[in-house]
C-alpha cells in the first residue's frame, strides 16, 4: 500500500495535528478580538494627543506601529491555521481514497467469484 494513502498514517496525522489546528484557530480568533481592543486603546491615545474627531482618532490608530505589528501577527496566525487546516483536509482525503480503493477491490473480488 502506498504511504500517501495509508489510512493509519492519515488518522495519526489528524490526531496529532488536530490539537495544533485548534490552538492555531484559538490564536487567530484571540488576535482578531484583541485587534478591536488595540484599536480602541490607540484611539483613546490619539484623543489624549489632541485628535478630536472619531475619524481622526481611527486614522491614527490604524497608522500606529503597534496596530501594524498586530496585523503582522494576525497574518502569521492565519497562515499557520490555514496550513494546518489544509493538512487535515488532505489527510481526510487520503482516508477517503483508501476507502474507495478498498471498496473497488471488494467489488473486483465479487466479480471474479
Amino acid at each position: 500500500m502506498e504511504a500517501k494513502t495509508d489510512p493509519d498514517a492519515a488518522i495519526e496525522y489528524i490526531f496529532k495535528h488536530g490539537r495544533k489546528y485548534a490552538q492555531a484557530k484559538a490564536d487567530r480568533v484571540y488576535l482578531e478580538e484583541y485587534r478591536k481592543s488595540q484599536k480602541a486603546l490607540l484611539m483613546k491615545e490619539a484623543e489624549v494627543a489632541g485628535e478630536k474627531t472619531a475619524a481622526a482618532q481611527e486614522r491614527e490608530a490604524y497608522a500606529h506601529p503597534d496596530y501594524m505589528a498586530l496585523l503582522k501577527g494576525l497574518q502569521a496566525a492565519v497562515a499557520v491555521e490555514e496550513e494546518l487546516r489544509w493538512g487535515l483536509v488532505a489527510a481526510q482525503a487520503r482516508i477517503d481514497v483508501w476507502r474507495s480503493r478498498e471498496a473497488s477491490a471488494r467489488q473486483e473480488i465479487k466479480a471474479v467469484l
